[in-house]
């Protein structure tokens, strides 16, 4: 890497602004010199040297010089690639230690803990093509994905001479199953180095190396690079958070806390038995920064986890009274953790285009997710939504009984779903210690956890936000995560219910990433419809995704219902904004994923139905009436049906009005034959009482379209000029009023109405007569 120390480099280490410090510091070779250059920051020891299999670990033979500022340096000709080496560090307290390089690119594997010379020169990528793309796929509107594993432990050798398989091995095992299961990214548990298999790397040792558990850094690059290629993102966790109290790590490296606080109520972690960093040295912030970025550049990696930022922002997270010290203000925010993550995040993203941050927060800190130029957020491109898990999962845990009572739980999550970007995770920390298996969790017998787990993969897969998984998840393994025995992979071969949950995982994933609906408007107000939000007695949530629109393209649009009981509910209404035409496109209860085969209907058509409104007057909606299954979900995709315009009120009432003149002007036409009258009427009976009876029908089952149509093709065709439209209008206005005002017809009043005709037709002028026969 660098040929020579720059004393620029140095000054960006210690004023907080290197991001590139691993091209100073640790151990890299000369080209000029053909030696190898080690520097370390020890600023204040005693002496420090490097000891090593080349000079049999005499900490006399390499000693270092150091500078003003702590800064050690030496160069050693005759290394070579895999040699190993330490720092013997004679501290200020007086006590010589042997530490492992900070800035390692390559370490034993434990529990041997020497760091190894090492370079990269020698790997060759080929995915240009997929990281010119990364800002596009990983930008807020694409579909995310994640699956989330533990490497050593996802597949391991059946040779028991071999503990796990290599990164290569696993690449070329993990990208045909990432490829046909969906996923978009994968997300690896710590492989930073670690010395306690059991901390799963969460108390990391080696900040710049990747655990040699698996391989060589060469053996990592092959697998990031053969990802790419098959177009799945790449996601670390990284924990800058704590670190362990090993003697041959960071912890009172020169004698001193140059990495933590000296004062324990600061500086360590009482519930991990870990220390914390002090983000108020710059040098740390260099040393942490500098750490996430090479990873992005040296690896390649697409993103970055950070876990327990929690344990980050509070100065008294997991601590009781009189474990912490609070700001002078009284208050518990470590400004100086805020500071970092913003410097953090503002490199990272900057530099590297479509690059994610994903925080692990589990409070209600304001504006974790932001641009990083937003000078009130942290900057962060994700934040897990925790709360999310917690509710989904109490809920579902619940016997369907007092589902009801809980309703909240399960509905909740919308309420806060646009404050940050979220991605909603069953990520590993659910399925250990005994909280059980994600199967485990469901409530009810075999079956009913199937259906259950269905059902809350389906809603979640629907609901706003980013997607992940811990593996065993997809395939509903029924122990928890073991982390020193491979997943249980047989129950998938064996058992036909895990083979189809399997297939319903992937299943979703397809439709999730071909369906923009779903993803689309994630952050988005405009993306997210309840159409049953209340609905507690029943258990029945209902809500509409949304894509974007585009011009002379239709709203893509998708139905989610979801049944929390083991009750059919037949003909289920679901309340829809317009009239439309509804086709299914995904429903638990299919017999491929598992379910009885007992499914929803295929394609469904809104109706007219009638609502209870305020003080006994009703409405009409537009409604699918959906047959519900027992623990189920269903998807439709929604076309709507546009509806023929209604004739405005205030055109009907003009429409009466001239209706209403025109007939008092024709009226003596009408009375010009005495026999006319009675006709008219007896013709009007006959014709308008059919049709009142149809039209009273229709509002029963007909939507109003219908209704609409039903009537107009009732009506009389009218012929001629348009002239005597308006009389032939009139005639049946003046008909049908007559009908609704007439009583019972009798003998006499025919004769008398008959006789008062003849009346008036004597009075009126026989020129008029003759005008309106005419």
């Amino acid at each position: 890497m660098s040929e020579a120390i720059n004393r620029e480099d140095l000054y960006l280490f210690q004023t907080g602004k290197a991001r590139q410090a691993y091209l100073t510091f640790g151990c890299h070779y000369q080209k000029q010199t053909k030696n190898h250059r080690f520097t370390v920051w020890a600023p204040n020891a005693k002496s420090v040297s490097v000891v090593g299999d080349f000079n049999f670990w005499n900490p006399l033979a390499h000693p270092m010089k150091g500078d003003k500022d702590g800064i050690y340096t030496i160069e050693i000709d005759g290394l070579k690639k895999g040699d190993l080496y330490k720092y013997y560090v004679e501290g200020y307290d007086g006590k010589c230690r042997y530490k492992s390089d900070p800035f390692a690119f390559y370490s034993e594997c434990r529990p041997a803990t020497a760091s190894k010379v090492w370079d990269f020169d020698s790997f060759k990528w080929s995915d240009k093509r997929f990281i010119n793309q990364r800002k596009k796929k990983q930008a807020l509107d694409q579909p995310m994905s994640i699956y989330e594993m533990h490497l050593g432990t996802w597949k391991m050798p059946e040779d028991e001479e071999r503990e796990f398989y290599n990164y290569r091995e696993i690449a070329d095992m993990l990208i045909p199953y990432l490829t046909k299961m969906g996923y978009t990214h994968v997300e690896l548990m710590p492989v930073t180095e670690y010395p306690f298999d059991l901390s799963w790397g969460y108390q990391v040792t080696g900040y710049y190396g990747v655990t040699a558990r698996y391989g060589t850094p060469e053996d990592f690059n092959y697998m990031i690079n053969e990802l790419h290629k098959a177009g799945i993102s790449v996601i670390l966790d990284w924990v800058p958070a704590h670190f362990p109290r090993d003697e041959h790590g960071l912890a009172m490296f020169d004698g001193t806390h140059i990495y933590d606080h000296e004062d324990p109520r600061k500086g360590s972690q009482p519930d991990w038995g870990t220390l914390l960093f002090n983000y108020g040295k710059p040098e740390v912030q260099s040393f942490l920064i500098s750490s996430a970025m090479f990873f992005a550049d040296v690896y390649h990696i697409d993103g970055i986890r950070i876990d327990a930022v929690s344990a980050m922002l509070y100065l008294d997270f997991g601590k009781q009274e009189g474990e912490f010290v609070p700001n002078e203000d009284g208050t518990n925010i470590n400004y100086e953790a805020v500071d970092f993550l913003r410097n953090l995040n503002e490199a990272l993203r900057n530099t590297y285009d479509g690059f994610l941050t994903i925080a692990e927060e589990s409070t209600a800190y304001p504006k974790v997710t932001s641009d990083v130029d937003d000078p009130e957020g942290l900057g962060f491109s994700y934040k897990w939504n925790m709360g999310y898990m917690h509710d989904s999962l109490y809920y579902m845990e619940l016997d369907p009984l007092y589902r009801k009572d809980n309703h909240g739980a399960i509905v909740f999550s919308m309420d806060y779903a646009y404050s940050e970007n979220y991605i909603l995770p069953y990520s590993h920390d659910e399925v250990v210690h005994g909280k059980g298996s994600m199967i485990n969790k469901m409530y009810g017998a075999y079956e009913e956890k199937f259906a259950s787990l269905r059902a809350l993969y389906g809603f979640t897969y629907a609901h706003p936000g980013k997607k992940l998984l811990f593996m065993g998840g997809e395939f509903a393994q029924f122990v928890e995560w073991r982390d020193k025995e491979q997943l249980d992979w047989f129950l998938i071969n064996d058992y036909e219910m895990h083979n189809s949950f399997h297939e319903y995982v992937a299943k979703l994933n397809e439709l999730y990433k071909t369906e923009p609906a779903l993803y689309e408007l994630d952050q988005d107000p405009r993306g997210f419809e309840w159409r049953l939000q209340r609905d507690a007695d029943h258990s029945v949530l209902a809500f509409v995704r949304k894509g974007k629109t585009h011009r002379g393209k239709k709203q893509e649009q998708i139905l989610c219902v979801c049944n929390f009981t083991p009750v059919e509910w037949d003909k289920y209404e679901i309340p829809l904004e317009k009239k439309s035409k509804l086709t299914k496109i995904l429903d638990s209860s299919e017999l491929d994923f598992g379910g009885d085969g007992d499914v929803s209907e295929e394609k469904v058509r809104t109706k007219r139905v009638k609502v209870p409104g305020e003080k006994g007057k009703a409405s009409y909606q537009n409604a699918a009436l959906i047959s519900l299954k027992p623990l189920s979900v269903v998807y439709y995709k929604i076309e709507e049906v546009e509806e023929k315009p209604k004739k405005p009120a205030k055109k009907i009432a003009a429409d009466k009005s001239s209706e209403t003149k025109a007939a008092s002007s024709k009226a003596p036409a009408k009375a010009a034959s005495s026999k006319a009258p009675a006709k008219a009427e007896t013709k009007a009976a006959s014709s308008k009482a059919p049709v009142k009876a149809e039209t009273k029908k229709t509002v029963k089952s007909e939507p109003a379209a219908k209704k609409e149509t039903v009537q107009s093709q009732s009506k009389p065709k009218t012929t001629g000029s348009q002239s005597a439209k308006p009389e032939e209008k009139s005639s049946k206005t003046e008909s049908k009023t007559q009908i609704n005002k007439k009583k019972p017809t009798t003998k006499e009043t025919v004769v008398k109405e008959k006789s008062e005709i003849k009346k008036k037709v004597a009075e009126k002028p026989k020129k008029d007569s003759e005008q309106g026969i005419k």
